[in-house]
């Protein structure tokens, strides 16, 4: 067998550590957090609100927004307790007092040494200055009579350099360690071309060109490879205002004895002079940067002057994640969020939290389960207000299946007895397919067209056969839902919202030859799509007018005068308003005579079209019971008093009853409902 291989170019090829997160991660858990936002969602939030509250709190299994800042903090906190900015003073004061010890040795025991020289040099250093950078200072023209001593003086000046160096350029410390005249003076080259370079953009003058010639000769000392000068302004002008805002933090003592202490590096002023004069391009050229910010230190780890500002920069990206976090500010994204900063300060777990709620809220967006509206707000799409009633369904499903004294059993559809016959399938269809039948129309398809069937069939929509079964009676139901503000005030908002988006869901799904139509009351009543349903919010308003409700159901069942009319009525008080004969609404409490009379009126319309009607009593008012009682006697239909959590299977239950035929019992279709095949 040959194989062939394809070489890739050398200069094409890129390799790095993985940063794609764990790839034997489960997939991101839409359902479940679709299920926790459409739960806010109808609690009153709005979309927006609810997605970012998910994104804030998390879940079981994944840490949240808010916790990934909690550590954020957490992390600051613990850098500026643990150390403090003075550990190059210290150094210096190290290296300082030990070359002075040792070039006292070497002026006892040295015999040979002139006597006033020796005088001169213990007088020298009897009378050094308290401040260390005063004494180094004071050394700067000291003839050293210990070479050991001498070496240690000359590495306080090398340290100093590098450590400035270090404070701009990132290597350059380690790089410059053991540097040697020729090292330190190609320094001061690049950091005149630099400033040079950096003189040109401030007047406008700087080309392409004159940015690759200095890379050309310096772009050894950048790691960060920028490709323009714009790049590389905005590495060094990072660093540089971290160290401004390093120098900024430390006591005024320290502050001024490291700026005297910087006169010393290499031996000269002059590296300080042109850091200086590079600060001043920089903050010129990018005067957005913080260059007056400070932090306060107060733990016992020091660090050295290339360390703080490192750890400032720390700081700082801490600072902005914890902002990047909160997605507070206007415009605010999950793809803000600097992975990279969030994994090298808080760790790898943290960064694979916070990639996964950055692929949840693109996952909601892309499924297509929010969208943005015209007004430029968040919505639920109708597919995830399939996906919530289904998932709402599967609930009612393990309710029942919960009660005692019941049975599991499955049934593969929902239709009555098989007659033997089977027809052409067709859109809308719920029976069970003839597999045998729609197999044989395939393969003679498959012939007819030509085709070898010993090579495979496929299956088109014109293949399949479905059994034949009874008719079964078609419904027509009008669920009218009370959402006065008690409703909301007593805890029943969400139980309710609930029950009409499963119940909708197992209509549009399960049985759709019957049709639903959602009737909410207040003060007035109104059709309402599932969708308003679930985003509607609580508004005070007085008034329970459950006798325009019935005035809308009645429309709807006359719509459809061939349907058995279902009513199903869920409430949580008497009617205590009513619509005059303008119109206008009446509204009482107590509830008075003339709105219970309208109401009773209303009902017995409805009855009369043979609707069979069931009320849901929340609450126990005695007196609200006696009046649903009452109705209900009157339409001939049943009271139903639910627990919340129970509503749902309540009323699912009440629809699949009321849609018995005389072929089973209620409890029958229950077991059905609770067959779970169909929905998944």
């Amino acid at each position: 067998m040959v194989r062939s291989f394809h070489r890739v170019p050398a200069h094409t090829a890129r390799y790095g550590r993985y940063t794609g997160g764990d790839p034997l991660a489960p997939p991101v858990r839409v359902r479940e957090a679709l299920e926790a936002i459409g739960q806010d969602v109808m609690s009153g939030t709005s979309v927006e609100r609810a997605v970012r509250e998910y994104l804030r709190r998390g879940s079981r299994d994944q840490q949240g927004l808010d916790d990934l800042a909690r550590r954020v903090r957490e992390r600051r906190a613990e850098l500026v307790r643990r150390h403090r900015l003075d550990g190059t003073l210290d150094e210096v004061r190290e290296l300082l007092d030990r070359a002075v010890l040792e070039e006292r040795k070497h002026l006892v025991k040295d015999v040979d040494l002139d006597d006033e020289v020796r005088a001169f040099s213990e007088m020298r250093l009897e009378n050094l200055p308290a401040s260390t950078a005063a004494a180094v200072t004071e050394l700067a023209d000291y003839e050293w009579q210990s070479p050991s001593a001498r070496a240690d003086y000359d590495r306080i000046r090398d340290l100093l350099g590098r450590e400035l160096l270090d404070q701009r350029f990132a290597g350059l410390k380690n790089a410059l360690e053991n540097a040697t005249d020729a090292d330190r003076q190609a320094i001061r080259d690049m950091l005149n071309d630099l400033n040079d370079l950096l003189e040109k953009r401030r007047l406008g003058e700087d080309t392409q060109e004159d940015f690759d010639e200095f890379m050309r000769k310096h772009g050894d000392r950048f790691p960060e490879h920028p490709k323009n000068l714009d790049e590389l302004l905005d590495a060094l002008a990072e660093r540089s205002a971290a160290a401004q805002r390093m120098l900024n933090s430390m006591t005024p003592e320290q502050r001024e004895e490291l700026i005297d202490l910087s006169q010393q590096a290499f031996g000269s002023p002059d590296l300080m002079r042109s850091l200086a004069r590079l600060d001043d391009n920089l903050r010129s050229l990018r005067p957005s940067e913080d260059w007056t910010g400070s932090a306060s230190f107060s733990g016992e780890e020091p660090v050295g002057l290339g360390e703080a500002t490192g750890l400032m920069r720390d700081l700082s990206d801490l600072d902005s994640l914890t902002d990047q976090l909160s997605q507070a500010y206007p415009g605010a994204r999950m793809d803000d969020i600097d992975l990279d900063a969030l994994e090298r300060l808080i760790g790898e777990d943290a960064a694979v939290d916070a990639r996964t709620l950055r692929d949840l809220e693109q996952e909601l967006r892309d499924t297509g389960m929010v969208q943005r509206a015209s007004d430029g707000s968040l919505r639920l799409t109708p597919r995830a207000m399939r996906q919530l009633g289904r998932a709402l369904l599967r609930d009612v499903a393990t309710r029942s299946t919960g009660r005692t004294g019941r049975r599991e059993t499955r049934h593969a559809g929902a239709a009555g007895d098989r007659t033997g016959a089977t027809r052409e399938w067709a859109f809308g269809d719920t029976e069970p397919w003839d597999i045998p039948r729609t197999i044989s129309n395939a393969v003679l398809r498959t012939v007819a067209d030509g085709g070898d069937p010993s090579g495979g069939v496929r299956l088109d929509t014109s293949d399949v056969e479905v059994v034949e079964t009874e008719q079964r009676t078609q419904a027509a139901v009008a669920l009218l839902v009370d959402t006065s503000f008690s409703m909301a005030m007593d805890g029943r908002w969400v139980p309710m919202k609930r029950t009409a988006l499963a119940l909708h869901h197992l209509i549009s799904t399960r049985f759709r030859g019957d049709t639903l139509q959602l009737i909410s009351f207040a003060r007035y009543a109104e059709v309402i799509d599932i969708e308003q349903l679930t985003a509607k919010d609580a508004v005070w308003d007085k008034g329970t007018n459950l006798h325009h409700a019935l005035m809308l159901a009645g429309r709807h069942f006359r719509k459809h005068p061939i349907a058995q009319p279902v009513l199903l009525i869920v409430t949580d008080g008497e009617p205590t308003s009513h619509l005059d004969q303008d119109g206008n609404t009446h509204f009482a409490y107590p509830p008075s005579a003339r709105t219970v009379a309208a109401t009773v009126r209303e009902l017995d319309t409805v009855q009369r079209l043979g609707a069979q009607t069931t009320f849901f009593r929340l609450g126990d008012d005695p007196g609200l019971a006696r009046f649903i009682d009452a109705l209900a006697r009157r339409a001939g239909g049943q009271v139903v008093a639910p627990e919340l959590d129970d509503l749902g299977r309540a009323v699912v239950d009440s629809y699949l009853g009321s849609r018995h035929t005389g072929r089973g019992t209620p409890e029958e279709f229950g077991d059905m409902l609770r067959g779970r095949s169909w929905w998944w």
